[in-house]
């Protein structure tokens, strides 16, 4: 079966998922404000959601029409062949939403298209009632426009979930994030990868992920799994291959922090993301840290002052990054942070910058390119 996918992503990593889609293989894709449209198959569904490192979920477009009235919703959703996707007990919640639409009443569209699905169900099954006690297939109708698009959640829990996360510091950093801040800056894992604020860990287990070629959700469960028609074989395969394209490096990661309950916490995500032996996490004020290495990357999400509590301290700390930027001249310097005047206390313009969304915070991504930076950038 030939399938309309759509892979969500975080406002301003579109074309990062782009681009792990084509390295997969995906290369009739087309990117588009939070999110990446392509087409696949069984084994696509299965081989995006392990492989993904940065896509929010993985979705099948069940169909795309405009409607201006509830009626055209009504009768267009109803027209989509649901019963090959929906068993006679599927569980399916329908969520929405809508932006610059005539049909603004998310509530009444959800309504609605529950009422569609039903009736097209009701025809193909004959029968007036439907338990809903079997697998879920979470559906959304989001209107932008006017524009309908009608879609079936195959991930379940969202792809940041990994599973090694069980432990929350302070202001924790989204894998997905973590993982599109090392592919934007084009880390190589034969480099040096530092974090001198990595508080829980997040951004160094990412990158041990990706260095060592691992399947960020190799290791856990998806809604597609229990959908009666999809082949177990697909998903077992694609473990496999996986599983087989896995790499034993030696990894040069570091992180640290000035907090030994965050390290603690690192620590416990690293053995549980199977990666602690390619860590090396240690407690020490980032003015102290020193490499041996005369190349490196070193990438952080900043305290943003949400975290300290106070502006002034987080001023201070910026300037004070200049210490790094001394000790490590040779290093190339990626920056997450939300203040507006980061550069001007940091005492250096950009070599490039990218607006990036961490949860509903707006941050931009700086990166200060080294003598060892690559030139294609992202």
């Amino acid at each position: 079966m030939k399938l309309n996918l759509i892979a969500t992503a975080a406002f301003g990593l579109e074309s990062v998922v782009a681009l792990e889609l084509k390295n997969l293989g995906i290369n009739d894709v087309m990117v588009e404000n939070g999110k990446v449209q392509f087409f696949g198959d069984y084994s696509t569904i299965a081989r995006t959601n392990l492989w993904l490192r940065t896509a929010d979920r993985v979705l099948i477009k069940a169909g795309e029409f405009y409607a201006e009235s509830f009626e055209e919703l009504f009768e267009k959703t109803k027209a989509l062949p649901w019963e090959e996707f929906l068993p006679e007990n599927a569980n399916f919640p329908v969520t929405g939403k809508a932006v610059r639409s005539r049909l603004m009443s998310v509530s009444d569209c959800q309504a609605i298209v529950k009422k569609a699905i039903v009736e097209r169900l009701k025809g193909k099954y004959r029968l007036n009632w439907f338990p809903e006690d079997g697998p879920e297939f979470k559906i959304e109708v989001s209107l932008l426009k006017d524009l309908a698009t009608l879609t079936i959640d195959t991930s379940g829990a969202g792809l940041h979930k990994r599973g090694y996360r069980k432990l929350t510091g302070r202001a924790p950093l989204r894998e997905t994030l973590a993982a599109a801040l090392v592919i934007l800056s084009r880390w190589r894992e034969d480099r040096a990868l530092a974090d001198p604020f990595c508080g829980s860990g997040t951004i160094p287990v990412e990158a041990a992920l990706i260095g060592l070629n691992i399947a960020p959700g190799v290791n856990r469960e998806f809604a597609f799994t229990k959908w009666p028609w999809f082949p177990k074989k697909e998903l077992e395969l694609a473990r496999e291959e996986a599983r087989s394209k896995q790499r034993n490096l030696k990894l040069l990661i570091y992180g640290s922090d000035i907090s030994e309950d965050e390290l603690s916490y690192a620590r416990y995500h690293a053995k549980a993301a199977g990666v602690e032996k390619s860590i090396r996490f240690f407690k020490k004020d980032f003015r102290e840290v020193k490499f041996a290495e005369e190349y490196g990357w070193l990438i952080s999400n900043l305290p943003y002052g949400e975290r300290i509590g106070d502006g002034r301290e987080v001023e201070k700390l910026y300037r004070e990054l200049k210490i790094l930027r001394e000790k490590l001249p040779t290093w190339s310097f990626y920056f997450l942070s939300s203040h507006p005047a980061f550069e001007k206390l940091y005492g250096r313009k950009a070599d490039k910058r990218r607006k990036l969304y961490n949860g509903k915070i707006e941050t931009h991504f700086y990166q200060f390119f080294g003598p060892k930076s690559p030139k294609i950038i992202l």
